[in-house]
């Protein structure tokens, strides 16, 4: 695999993070980027999506799931929510996540696991457009 230029590192990431997250949120991300915290913007969209999510050996729905996991385990509940509704565009199921809390709950432990769970929950009633109480 040819070593990709910034340029295209940055073109490949905003194409895959576009594809993951959708347009609507990377247009809001975009528009709220100031001075202080544009570098850091261009640095996820080059690494982390122009490199990592777009490398070939393993797919959205692969990257999603591991993604998941370990925000989970990490306890980052907004990048977690983030990814859970990324769902929608990687193709990772709900039984994909499950799975993923499971391991979490072993590796990571019961409480990492449990709070990711009510969090999910919360999460996929909203993608469903169910009442929150």
């Amino acid at each position: 695999m040819r070593e990709a230029k910034t340029g295209d590192r940055h073109s490949q990431g905003m194409a895959t993070r576009r594809a993951v997250l959708g347009d609507a949120y990377v247009d809001r991300a975009g528009a709220a980027a100031t001075d202080f915290d544009q570098p850091f913007q261009q640095l996820i969209t080059e690494a982390a999506w122009g490199h990592v999510w777009s490398r070939p050996d393993w797919t959205k729905r692969e990257r999603s799931i591991v993604t998941i996991a370990l925000l989970a385990a990490l306890g980052r509940d907004e990048e977690f929510a983030l990814h859970i509704r990324a769902t929608a565009n990687t193709g990772a199921s709900r039984e994909d996540i499950r799975e993923a809390m499971l391991h979490v709950a072993i590796y990571a432990g019961v409480p990492a696991a449990n709070h990711a769970f009510k969090l999910a929950r919360k999460v996929f009633d909203e993608m469903d457009g169910k009442d929150q109480k």
